[in-house]
């Protein structure tokens, strides 16, 4: 399986270092080429994407998958405080032109389309394409599970993580191990008729491998995120996707994109949770590949 096959690093600047992954030879990519870039969501994984990336890297397109600044492999002396969207995109241009790449086509899925259209904001020439997955460009606070319930609880949460400290962090890597706990992210989060719990218990374990203070920082960013202010002007085409079970970012924000990015088209999924490319990836896939192939 690709996803699972030799890391690299790339020393981004003097404090960070970025963890990829690719199925190809930087000496053979060609200016005509396009590669597909993975950008995972909030405190997720690149087994996100595991079905698309095996799925494309079989169709024979030139596949980079990498950790953001501060997750896993990749790490950061700048610190947690440093995971900005400016930042990482920085850091996948910076990537992109060590491996003398200079066109792709992104996937972001969750906070991975937030990353996916700042990239496209700064760096528009570098991007035929994005498929944009279960995102929000507005502050997530405001509209988790069709409610203001991260607004009211978030404080209070901060409050906990303060005053818990050491326990809180074991609380945080341990997680995976509270079957209820799995249960209701299951529940929550996914098609449970689709996707195994297995895959959930596997996300919660990677979870606990993150600094504990980057669900909450990361979550500010997206609140501060003003890339709304800028989609009127995004011209690149984009494929935008969406469950209709989405308990999580509510289907109604899949049409606000499609409605201001002019470029775009809208898939939604019947029975798609938060993440339809796992409950659904031959749907996903095929969607996914007609796309791309129209742009290269």
């Amino acid at each position: 399986m690709f996803w699972k096959s030799k890391a690299h690093y790339f020393n981004s600047d003097e404090n960070t270092k970025i963890h990829y992954k690719i199925n190809f030879s930087p000496e053979d990519v060609k200016n005509t080429d396009t590669v597909l870039v993975f950008n995972y969501g909030l405190v997720c994984n690149v087994e996100h994407f595991m079905l698309q990336i095996d799925y494309f890297h079989e169709q024979g397109f030139k596949v980079l998958i990498h950790d953001y600044r501060c997750h896993y492999e990749s790490v950061s002396t700048s610190g947690v405080k440093s995971c900005t969207f400016t930042n990482i995109s920085n850091d996948i241009n910076s990537l992109l032109e060590s491996l003398n790449i200079t066109k792709t086509i992104m996937f972001g899925h969750s906070m991975g389309v937030n990353v996916t259209l700042e990239f496209s904001r700064m760096y528009p020439s570098k991007l035929k394409g994005m498929i944009l997955i279960s995102g929000t460009v507005f502050p997530p606070q405001d509209v988790m599970f069709d409610s203001n319930i991260m607004d009211i609880s978030e404080p209070l949460l901060h409050q906990v993580q303060e005053h818990l400290g050491d326990l809180y962090d074991y609380i945080w890597k341990n997680s995976h191990k509270n079957p209820v706990a799995r249960f209701f992210v299951w529940k929550g989060g996914f098609n449970t008729s689709k996707t195994k719990s297995s895959f959930v218990e596997y996300y919660m374990k990677k979870i606990g491998e993150l600094p504990s203070d980057i669900f909450f920082h990361l979550l500010t960013e997206m609140k501060n995120h003003t890339i709304i202010n800028d989609l009127e002007n995004i011209d690149t085409p984009s494929l935008i996707i969406g469950g209709d079970k989405d308990k999580i970012i509510p289907n109604y924000l899949q049409r606000i994109l499609k409605k201001y990015l002019k470029h775009s088209t809208l898939y939604i999924v019947k029975d798609g949770s938060h993440v339809p490319q796992v409950d659904f990836p031959e749907s996903i896939n095929e969607r996914s590949l007609s796309f791309v192939r129209r742009l290269v």
